[in-house]
């Protein structure tokens, strides 16, 4: 199931192909990806760590091109009036599997740093359902990201 998303993604242009655009994608799937490394409030080293690394591995990028991704999706983010914009490209290019797997990637942004909050919670309850993933397929995601967490804390809203 990830081996498809990641075959999907990187199948995508290269970040230095083309400027990435707000309705480019891997620009769409950072811009999550940033939002729910945000949604406590508090963005920690880990956390950055994590979302440059699975940016990385997704998309099979480095260095200058790496920055431009995360910088298209920290922009795209913040410039954002709401997650639809992003959800819907996701929805309409990816597949229900990919979607899981994508969703699985934002859980492990979560738990970067061991952590459980609130909102994070809800951003990716928010997300799942926009792209269309079932609760027991965002719980069985989130309990595997919690398991490979050490000493993970907090609870999600579905327990």
């Amino acid at each position: 199931m990830f081996e498809r998303v990641l075959s999907f993604l990187r199948d995508l242009p290269a970040a230095g192909e083309t400027k990435p655009s707000a309705d480019d994608p891997r620009v769409a799937a950072s811009a999550l990806l940033y939002h729910v490394m945000n949604a406590d409030g508090v963005r920690q080293d880990v956390e950055w760590e994590r979302f440059k690394q699975i940016l990385a591995e997704t998309y099979s990028v480095s260095g200058e091109e790496l920055d431009a991704l995360a910088a298209a999706g920290e922009r795209a983010d913040n410039e954002a009036i709401d997650l639809y914009a992003f959800t819907s490209i996701l929805k309409r290019d990816l597949d229900a599997e990919a979607r899981k797997a994508f969703i699985g990637l934002m859980w492990e942004i979560v738990y970067a740093d061991g952590e459980l909050h609130e909102l994070e919670d809800n951003t990716v309850w928010r997300v799942a359902e926009l792209i269309g993933v079932e609760r027991h397929d965002r719980i069985e995601a989130r309990r595997k990201a919690a398991a490979e967490a050490p000493g993970a804390r907090g609870k999600s809203s579905d327990e």
